[in-house]
């Protein structure tokens, strides 16, 4: 079992000994690795321009697609209303009897529709309450873009924060490099510490590629928002660690109805009753009035005609599409009591989560990062004096970045539950009793 043990570390060390050849090789290799991935350098040709949260969301109501299609539904209500006031045209028509010239008999009339029950009010009523709900539609979806702007901002300025962090990582690795080499110059350290350390700088350089690719693939993200396929800014201009504050339960209760859910649920449910007045209005017959003129030729002379005629809603009364729509108005009324429990449970997550996030984030900044940086400080010392191994200077460079890496993941998640609570409230989120913000 022993010569098997010694087996496996001679080839082991002869393995490290053929990485770490006289030539350099790994070093080299490691050199290769470019400090910046493609994708930040085609970045760079974005210029210098930066960009705000305000500009961000000014862009982005600007140019939205889904925007403009919400504003053409307002512009099809509005058609819908015209239409809806318009009274029935009337009817002219002409009938002759006789073909014999001397006995024919010529008759023009006009016929006139006159609408009874209300059904012209019902109409414009019903139109009317469906451009409500296209206004309340089109301030969920201003809502829903401001959201999305919000996380998609935030994400680019994480990923900046990501980046620098990886960078941060990246010349760490090189500093325990450089200092893994000088005690194996000194004849203090085995050279399989350099070769441990220089992957360790290896692997550091290939988190930071991907964070720039991540941080080039949200700035693509962001840019969508407003109809551009790749983004015309460099960086964004923010602080993460502005934490924003929670706001109490009964605050956000408290504007429940003045939500863009709840103004659409209860605006389906007055759209739904005014059809169902139209349906009711349906079931009084409209009547015709008829006026006209006959040429008699054999009489020689002309007769006034008046006419009036009535419907019999003998078989017909309108009564399965009165039905139906009460049973509509009725499922309107149950959506609009959903709408008021989901969003209940909606809004009070969201500020669940916020609030966990943020705690999460001030007992990260206040105790555990501190903490790790301490520590890596006393490991990197202690090594360069021949204290410490360095296993134990790699494990707190990890802890650090890790610990640094879950404070960035907590602020991103704070700002998110916070544009969630925003994105539910909509404009009645701009009434909320301000909260304390500072938490760093």
């Amino acid at each position: 079992m022993r010569l098997f043990q010694r087996s496996i570390a001679m080839c082991l060390v002869g393995t490290m000994a053929a990485v770490v050849r006289p030539d350099g090789a790994l070093a080299q290799s490691v050199q290769q690795v470019p400090p910046r991935s493609n994708v930040e350098t085609s970045s760079s040709t974005l210029g210098a321009t930066s960009l705000t949260l305000a500009q961000a969301l000014e862009r982005a109501l600007a140019n939205n697609p889904g925007l403009r299609s919400a504003e053409r539904e307002i512009e099809a209500a509005d058609g819908a209303i015209e239409q809806g006031s318009a009274i029935p045209n009337p009817e002219l028509s002409y009938e002759m009897e006789d073909t014999r010239k001397e006995t024919r008999t010529n008759t023009l009339m006009l016929t006139q529709p006159l609408e009874l029950g209300g059904k012209r009010a019902a109409r414009i009523s019903a139109a009317e309450r469906g451009r409500d709900v296209a206004q309340a539609q089109l301030a969920t979806k201003r809502a829903e873009v401001r959201g999305q702007t919000h996380d998609a901002w935030r994400e680019v300025l994480a990923a900046q924060e990501g980046q620098r962090l990886a960078e941060d990582a990246t010349k760490l690795a090189q500093r325990a490099t450089q200092a893994a080499a000088r005690r194996v110059q000194a004849g203090s350290a085995s050279p399989l510490e350099e070769t441990r350390a220089r992957l360790e700088e290896l692997n550091a350089r290939l988190a930071q590629a991907q964070a720039e690719s991540t941080l080039a693939a949200s700035r693509t993200r962001l840019a969508a928002l407003w109809g551009q396929p790749q983004a015309d800014f460099a960086r964004v201009e923010g602080r993460l660690d502005d934490l924003p504050g929670v706001p109490s339960a009964e605050a956000l209760l408290d504007r429940l109805d003045e939500t863009p859910a709840m103004r659409v649920a209860t605006h389906e449910s007055a759209r739904s009753q005014a059809l169902t007045d139209i349906e009711r209005s349906r079931r009084y017959p409209d009547v015709n009035v008829s006026v006209g003129v006959k040429r008699a030729t054999e009489l020689g002379r002309n007769q006034t005609i008046l006419g009036l005629s009535l419907p019999l809603p003998l078989f017909d009364s309108n009564r399965g599409n009165l039905r139906e729509a009460l049973a509509r108005n009725a499922q309107a009324q149950d959506a609009l009591q959903a709408t008021r429990s989901t969003l209940t449970s909606e809004l009070l997550q969201a500020r669940n989560r916020l609030t966990a996030s943020r705690m999460e984030a001030e007992g990260l900044a206040r105790e555990v990062v501190p903490a790790a940086q301490s520590a890596l400080d006393a490991a990197t010392r202690g090594y360069e004096l021949g204290k410490f191994g360095l296993i134990d200077l790699l494990d707190a460079q990890r802890s650090l970045f890790q610990m640094k890496t879950q404070q960035l993941r907590a602020w991103l998640d704070t700002h998110k539950a916070a544009a969630e609570i925003a994105r539910l409230l909509g404009d009645a989120a701009d009434s909320l009793p301000p909260t304390p913000t500072s938490a760093r």
